[in-house]
């Protein structure tokens, strides 16, 4: 009988140590990000920064002191981009992304990264890209950073053409400054545990 005590005690606690290790908690994007777009021009290379952006995740945090990446969404707000060339290649910037349709920007995590280990890692992140309405699936190599406070960065960029998203690479200057059509979207967020 006491053997047999023994061994549901065991389980029980087996259970609960496994169970407890599947907690997921949720982060919130903080306010220290920086998110830029840059490209060339017929004239000079320009740059954009994007002031306005939001996010989300879900983080699972193993008992070998990895974490798993459930879910990571970061969306910016097109209307809050603004460039290097003044207020005409905003306006026209706007024109191209289709703002007032599509009025952000978005990076969706697709496939859960498993097992990052704490401190300075790159990681393969497979994420949906949404721009003026196109959503293409695209392949990032992101530097992560757990902290010991619990917090995680996440640095990285991506290159892409403009027309891949159906994008008229916007003109400033009346005409006289054509955008290229490569831009690249780099960027580093901060995400804090919320609950």
């Amino acid at each position: 009988m006491k053997s047999l005590r023994l061994l549901l005690l065991m389980v029980a606690a087996t259970t609960l140590s496994s169970a407890g290790t599947d907690v997921k908690s949720v982060y919130t994007l903080s306010k220290e990000y920086t998110v830029g777009i840059h490209g060339t021009s017929n004239l000079h290379d320009w740059e954009e920064k994007v002031l306005t952006v939001t996010g989300d995740g879900i983080v699972n945090w193993n008992g070998d002191a990895t974490f798993d990446l459930h879910a990571l969404n970061i969306k910016m707000e097109v209307h809050s981009i603004k460039s290097t060339e003044g207020s005409m290649m905003d306006k026209n910037t706007y024109k191209a992304l289709k703002a007032d349709n599509y009025p952000q920007i978005t990076f969706t995590l697709i496939t859960p990264v498993k097992a990052v280990p704490a401190g300075t890692h790159s990681i393969a992140a497979n994420v949906n890209l949404s721009i003026a309405g196109i959503t293409k699936a695209i392949d990032m190599t992101v530097t992560s950073a757990a902290t010991a406070n619990g917090n995680i960065t996440f640095e990285g960029s991506k290159t892409i053409k403009m027309t891949d998203y159906g994008i008229k690479p916007p003109v400033a200057l009346f005409g006289t400054m054509k955008t290229g059509n490569e831009i690249t979207i780099h960027f580093k967020t901060v995400f804090t545990i919320t609950k």
